[in-house]
Order: C-alpha cells, then structure tokens, then sequence
C-alpha cells in the first residue's frame, strides 16, 4: 500500500475526529472553528499530498540513492528489529527538529513552512494545513539517516509516524498534561509553537520529543497568564491555496530583485525570516508588527456561499481521495491533468469564500477544466457533457447578474443580448465541432460568435482606438494565414480560414484598442481574454491543418475556457461598476465629440472563441 492510499484512509478518521473537537468546542462553549479557515486549512493540506504524488520522488528518490551508493553502515536486520525500528523514530524526530527550527530561522525555508502557521485559529484542520513546497529543500536534513543505512521502508515508515503523531496536538481542547508535557511534544506545548507572541515566537520544534527542546534551548512552557495568538506576522489575510504558497516566495523575490548589492540578493533566502536589506527596507518601508494588527481575517459569507462551500468541499474531498487511490498506478502526464484540475476547484472555492468571484463563475472555471481534462483523457461521454455544459453555466451566469445589475439602475439592454449572442454562438460552435462532419457550421458558428464580440467591445467607443494593436493583430493573423496555407490548409478551407482569422484579428484589436482608452482591470481582463482567443484558434489550427501538437486538446480547449473565462468576468466587472444608465447615454452622446468615455460594454472599467475545438 503506498504512502497516499494510507493517506486516504487515514482521513476519515480525521475527519471524525475534527468533528468530535468542533462538537466539544460547542459545548464548553469555546468553539475555535471557523468554515472558511477549516476549508481553507484542509484545502492545503489536499493539496500539500496530491502535489507530494509529483515531489516525493525527489525527497525518496535521493534518500534511496545516498542510502545505495553512500551509506557507511548496511545493517538492515538491525533497522528491521524491534530496537532498530525505535532508534530509527528517534532518530528521524532529531532529523525533524533541525530541520523544523531552521524553517523558522532561513528565509527559504520560512517561505514552504509558513504556510502551516498562516491560520489564525487553532485546532486539528490546522495541522492538516501543509506545505507544498517543503520537500524542495526538507531532504537534505534525513541525509544523515541514509548515511546510517537506514533503509529507505524504515525511513517512509517512521516519516508517516511522526507525521500522523503530530495530527492531535492541535488543538485548544486539551489542557496541560503534566509529566507528558515535559517529554513529548504535547497540544500545550504545541500552542506556544504556533503563537506569535514575543515570549512564544520560534519556540517548541519538537514532533514527538519535546526533550530536543529542551537540549538546544528552544523550550518555552505555556503561561496561563498570556494567552496565545495564532497566525503569521505577515498576516495572509486570503482563502487562496496558491497565494498561501507563494507568499513569502514572492516576498523575499520582490527583495531580492531590489536589492543593489549583490551579496544581499543572496541573504535574503538565508538569512532569518523578516530581515531585509537595508536600501531594500528604506524604498519598500514595512511596519513593524503590533499585536494589534492581527485582526481575524473573516469576510462574510452568505448562507448560499456557506452552502456551497460545504457542497464543494464534500466534492473536493472525493476527488482527491479518488486521485490520491490512483497515482502510484496512473502515468504521470494523466496525473498532472487531474492535479490541474483539482487545483482550478481549490483556486475556485477558495476565491468564492472570499468574495472574489461568485459560485456561477466558480462553476463554469470547474466545468471548463473538466472539459479539457476529459478531452485530453479520451472520457468522451463526460467531455460531451462538460464542454457544452461550461457555456451554458456562462450564459446563466451573465443572465442573472444583468438582471441583477438592471435593478441598480445600471443596465443597457444591447450589450447584454451581444454578449449573450457571442456565448451562444460559441456554445453552436462548441456542439457542433464535436460531432463529425459539421466542422464548416463549427466554424461560422464561432466566426458569428467574434462578430458578436467585436460588436460588443466597440460599445461606447470608436473603432479601433489603438492604430497600433490593429497593425499588429492584423500582422499574426497574415502570418498565421500564411503557415497554415503553405502547411497544408486545404484548398476548400482558405476563404473560410480567411475570413475566421481577419474576424478574430480585429476582435482582438478592438478590445486591446478599447483597453488603451479605458485603462482599467476590467477592460485589460477582456483584452487578455482576446489576446488567448488567438493563441487557441492559433494552436488549433497548427494542430488541424499543420503538424499534429502533443496534448493539443490541453493547450487549444485551456486557452480557450481562459478566453472566455476573463472577458464573461471583465464584462461584468466592468458593467457592475459602470455609472447608471442615464449617465451612459449622457456619457455616449458626449463620448462622440471628446474623449471617449467608459460607457459599456457594459460598458468597462473593467474583465475574459474559435475554429475546431473538440
């Protein structure tokens, strides 16, 4: 049984037993769960193992091999015993502690820990919050066991031990323990490891011992006195599983880069967490930490949105587990399609959580990547349902919110029925491409779609604003013209081919053109969308007409769901913040002799079709 099938069946019993805390929390009436930060903790911690299916090659991978060729001692009856078995559990909770402290004193190191501390609250989901980038670096601090020949069984084995101990003692449930507090890393003693307070901070490594502690002087006992405060010193203050990784990531980049001296590019990774250049420090000034500043992260949430989440949860939990089951047995490039889609519904939930997008956006982002997993899988009765599904869920979405955003006052009729005709179009041409022999409806379907679009995104402004854009969308579409006539592109097919890539080209333009004038996030979100329209249509057609591509299904149908994925959000961003009607047609009458306004596209400050997309 492998490491992440045993990981599968110990989650149930997690699950249970999180659900026994937040049972006792409601009766002594000190609950400590929130639903977004348990979701959002678990979320990281599917992820931390369905991302260890790619990583754990490089951390057993390198431990086999120093075992192999470097061990100065094979006694493998020895680790095999009853003695050699607890020695070996000893041994990799030393191994555990150095490499557990110096996560919290190198910078780089810091960045893959930081996660597991970043959730304000405290109880067992916490400890299911991992990181996914600890294995990058956590080897090198068992390479000593491989020199001792441990063998590579022993050491996974006792890894999962000490990994699975350290499950309950996060909590706020259980109080001090007395004589085991003094030997065994305990959830006293644990508390005071996630706490960030000045006599707490960086204290209690241990994962089962707590005696290293004690030995190296990071020992500190929980005082009754000072209660403690989870989370990080730089607060995250996101549901977002990706974000949660990157974070410190980004931030010791963003100093590194700004650093003048060279040496300093380098300290920023090893040196402690929180130190920074000086010249870095006085371009880019941060406030020093206050107490005061940790505020509980907790933007609301609906009932609908708690719903949900809850829903999708239960969803995501399956997933993984099923993923989890198969992996050692699946290769890896299918291993990596199910991995992305996992992550596009991680991403997904976490952003509905915190308001960023809502649950039909979500749902579409999910159906989209489904759609594409299950085309480049060969599951052609799913991908028939989750690829005509994707814009359906689009055109429901774009339904409500104008209809939401008319009883505000903020409604302009005609770029709703474009916008509308544009998804419909695509949704024709979506159906019709996957059935054989109705390529040329597939086409014009799509062909329709873009005049659509293009209609749609000159709303309020002139034509082609940007002369720049226009010379240079016009230049790739003549050159990819051109490599498909001279690869191949059939003589039935040129005009059509024609007309689709000159149709898409000036959709393109005019979005980039409409984005020069508007210049806001909505209006460069749908010029990106249409800028991605070109490089699916582009791909496709290489692969259709040219040379076949690898995974072409992939790259065509994820640039595509990215097309129309950000101008459907830019749109809406841009129509939700659009001044009321009356002002938008003052806006478009005065638009006509001056500077051309924000009127809709909706009319955009504001956010994301195409040839054979099967």
């Amino acid at each position: 049984m492998s490491p992440s099938q045993i990981i599968v069946l110990a989650t149930p019993v997690f699950l249970v037993l999180i659900a026994i805390e937040l049972a006792i929390g409601w009766r002594r009436q000190r609950n400590t769960y929130r639903l977004a930060d348990a979701v959002s903790s678990i979320s990281l911690g599917m992820l931390s193992q369905t991302s260890a299916v790619f990583t754990r090659l490089l951390r057993i991978g390198i431990y086999t091999a120093v075992f192999e060729h470097v061990a100065l001692w094979r006694g493998d009856a020895f680790w095999l015993s009853a003695p050699g078995w607890l020695l070996a559990l000893v041994f990799y909770d030393l191994c555990y502690y150095w490499l557990h402290r110096m996560g919290h004193e190198s910078a780089v190191l810091w960045a893959a820990h930081a996660v597991h501390h970043q959730s304000q609250d405290y109880n067992l989901s916490t400890a299911l919050r991992q990181t996914s980038s600890g294995a990058l670096l956590g080897w090198v601090f068992y390479v000593p066991m491989a020199l001792a020949g441990v063998p590579p069984l022993v050491f996974a084995v006792v890894a999962l031990i000490d990994l699975l101990y350290q499950f309950w003692v996060h909590t706020e449930q259980v109080g001090r323990l007395g004589w085991f507090d003094r030997w065994f890393c305990s959830p006293s003693n644990h508390r005071v490891h996630h706490a960030v307070n000045d006599a707490y901070l960086d204290k209690n490594y241990g994962g089962i011992l707590i005696v290293w502690d004690r030995m190296f002087g990071t020992f500190k006992d929980e005082d009754a006195q000072e209660k403690c405060v989870y989370g990080t010193r730089g607060l995250l203050n996101s549901w977002d599983p990706l974000w949660a990784n990157a974070q410190v990531y980004a931030g010791l980049a963003h100093d590194s880069w700004h650093a003048r001296n060279w040496a300093d590019k380098l300290r920023v990774w090893l040196k402690p967490p929180g130190w920074r250049p000086a010249d870095v420090s006085e371009r880019f000034p941060k406030p020093s930490f206050s107490m005061a500043q940790m505020l509980r992260y907790h933007p609301p949430m609906s009932r609908a949105v708690q719903g949900f989440a809850v829903l999708q949860f239960a969803a995501l939990l399956t997933g993984v587990a099923a993923f989890l089951w198969q992996a050692d047995s699946t290769p890896l490039a299918d291993n990596a399609l199910w991995f992305a889609v996992l992550l596009v519904a991680q991403w997904a939930l976490g952003a509905v959580m915190q308001g960023r997008i809502g649950m039909l956006q979500a749902l579409m982002l999910q159906s989209g990547a489904l759609a594409t997993a299950t085309s480049a899988l060969g599951f052609t009765q799913w991908h028939w349902l989750f690829k005509p599904l994707t814009m359906v869920i689009a055109l429901i979405l774009v339904a409500i919110s104008a209809y939401s955003i008319s009883a505000r006052g903020r409604f302009e009729s005609k770029s709703l029925y474009l916008m509308g005709a544009a998804l419909a179009g695509s949704l024709a041409g979506d159906v019709f491409l996957m059935l054989d022999g109705f390529f040329i409806p597939g086409l014009v379907s799509f062909l329709v779609a873009h005049l659509f679009y293009v209609a749609l995104f000159k709303r309020g402004q002139r034509w082609f604003p940007h002369r720049g854009a226009l010379a240079a969308t016009l230049g790739i579409g003549v050159a990819m013209y051109a490599f498909l006539w001279t690869g191949g592109l059939p003589a039935a097919l040129r005009a059509p081919v024609a007309a689709y890539v000159l149709v898409i080209a000036l959709m393109a333009a005019q979005a980039i053109g409409r984005a020069t004038v508007l210049r806001d996030a909505p209006a460069l979100w749908v010029a990106l969308g249409a800028g991605f329209f070109m490089v699916s249509d582009s791909l496709l057609a290489t692969h259709r007409f040219v040379v076949p591509l690898p995974l072409s299904s992939v790259w065509v149908l994820a640039t595509y769901y990215a097309a129309q994925g950000l101008i459907v959000t830019g749109w809406l961003r841009g129509l939700a913040s659009a001044p009321t009607h009356t002002a938008l047609r003052t806006g478009a009458a005065e638009g006509t002799s001056g500077t051309p306004t924000s009127v809709e596209m909706g009319a955009p400050h504001g956010a994301p079709g195409t040839l054979a997309r099967s």
